[in-house]
């Protein structure tokens, strides 16, 4: 009877943490291979949702309104398809979809626009104006598409914006400004992208932290890209791009000094802020400024000796083969793992406070291009350190440690229910409203499954059963287009 009651009771947990399905629908990928891809989507013009499923054959549209009732589905052949990947996608003021289609090498994108009333679609070509250009970026912002590519002869950056069928070009010359490394050595700006590709930072998404330990940042706010780079210890070094004129503004703002020389250090820019880390293996700095004036509106120093009393997690250590992390016993500890990683930070808005992630990810390794002789190919460096250590914390509207655990986000019942289910592949996460969508494939029932995710505990739950962190606390990355 106690086993029973048991089962009933995890059964239980497990019912109130998946929450709600929204939508669920058929959907047969035939085999599992690199041609199987979902992703899910919001027209931010009409709400409507949007899921797109590709297999080696098929590419299947569904598009559900705002209550997520299925309006439209639509699917056609992948023919003259099998040799090119969906890098984005962007929507028309007529509510259709379009998807760019890159080649292997990405030197040329199909720009496909479906109509998902009359089950037809237009084929439009892009070809780069030069052909030693390649893409060092990729990302959507209000249902446009943005390419951000790099010449390997100019030191410029441009941006290729996609709307309604037509493409315009932003060239941004950054021949007048100077770089420095680590060694606070002169470096190119070409050299600084090609040995730091540039990653898009979502401020309505989480962040994960091996994305969010990068040194070269890019953030789009109001027709503006905010370009961060982290490359000299000493100072954030940023850049404000119009799009509307293509101006370039520089801005440089210190870090703190440690107390000893050697350090990491790392930033991250959110609303107007600049949160700013750094650290060694005696202390570790934190430093808040208002992006637009300067002020230091808030400034933490911890030494090895101290207890980290703002944080509302373990000090977590996970190394790359582990799915759930272990817990450090003390800030020295911590900080000697640290001073061996890319350092970094993740700030993230939960409801009335704001969350941060601090810590370290693996300092080399994986895949990265080169460029020798106008020619692109992939090198890969071998990982010195695959562990990641990293605790959390949170801040009120003003700025100050809210010193307690808060309740779970929705990404945290999100990941969790993850970590707890196998069946689930080809997942992504949609924010919609004021929740978060998870969309998965489910190979056991072979239905593509929408599910509601949302902050606070579950209804009707006096305990949290995820309260230990460790449980949900992997660092999940959602790759998009």
């Amino acid at each position: 009877m106690k086993k029973l009651l048991l089962f009933l009771l995890l059964a239980y947990q497990s019912t109130l943490l998946s929450q709600t399905i929204l939508a669920s629908y058929p959907l047969d990928l035939k085999r599992y291979d690199q041609n199987n891809y979902i992703l899910n989507v919001e027209d931010k013009a009409t709400n409507d949702v949007f899921v797109f499923a590709t297999n080696t054959q098929n590419l299947t549209i569904l598009r559900y309104n705002s209550a997520l009732f299925l309006k439209d589905e639509f699917t056609l052949s992948r023919a003259n398809l099998e040799k090119r990947s969906i890098i984005g996608y962007s929507f028309s003021p007529d509510g259709n979809p379009t998807l760019y289609w890159a080649s292997e090498d990405s030197s040329d994108i199909w720009v496909i626009k479906y109509y998902l009333e009359t089950k037809t679609y237009k084929i439009l070509k892009f070809q780069y104006p030069s052909s030693t250009e390649y893409i060092v970026a990729k990302f959507q912002s209000n249902n446009l598409f943005y390419l951000l590519s790099k010449d390997v002869s100019r030191h410029t950056l441009t941006a290729y914006v996609f709307k309604n069928g037509i493409v315009e070009e932003r060239i941004f010359d950054f021949s007048g400004f100077t770089f420095q490394n680590k060694k606070t050595q002169p470096l190119s700006f070409s050299q600084i992208i090609r040995e730091n590709p540039i990653i898009k930072i979502d401020p309505d998404d989480y962040t994960p932290l091996d994305k969010a330990s990068k040194k070269s940042k890019i953030y789009i706010e109001n027709n503006h890209f905010i370009l961060t780079f982290d490359h000299n210890p000493k100072e954030t070094q940023l850049f404000d791009l119009n799009l509307e004129n293509q101006d370039v503004i520089e801005k440089k703002i210190k870090q703190s000094e440690t107390k000893t020389a050697r350090k990491i250090s790392n930033s991250f820019y959110y609303e107007k802020k600049l949160y700013q880390i750094n650290a060694n293996e005696d202390e570790l700095l934190l430093d808040i400024r208002n992006y637009d004036s300067d002020e230091l509106i808030k400034s933490i120093r911890i030494t090895k000796e101290d207890t980290i009393r703002f944080k509302t997690s373990p000090l977590f250590v996970q190394q790359g083969g582990e799915r759930q992390p272990r817990t450090l016993k003390n800030t020295k500890r911590f900080l000697q793992h640290l001073s061996s990683l890319e350092i970094g930070l993740s700030v993230y808005e939960n409801g009335t406070n704001t969350s941060m992630t601090l810590g370290g990810t693996p300092r080399v390794g994986g895949a990265y291009y080169t460029v020798m002789n106008d020619t692109f190919t992939w090198d890969y460096l071998p990982v010195v350190n695959d562990e990641t250590v990293f605790f959390e914390t949170a801040l009120d509207e003003k700025s100050e440690f809210i010193g307690k655990d808060p309740a779970p986000m929705a990404l945290d019942n999100l990941y969790y229910y993850l970590n707890t289910n196998k069946k689930v592949i080809l997942e992504n996460v949609l924010k919609f409203n004021d929740y978060y969508i998870l969309g998965y494939y489910d190979t056991g029932s072979k239905q593509y499954t929408m599910r509601k995710f949302t902050d606070g505990f579950p209804d009707d739950q006096m305990q949290n059963p995820i309260i230990d962190k460790a449980t949900f606390s992997k660092p999940f990355s959602f790759e998009k287009p």
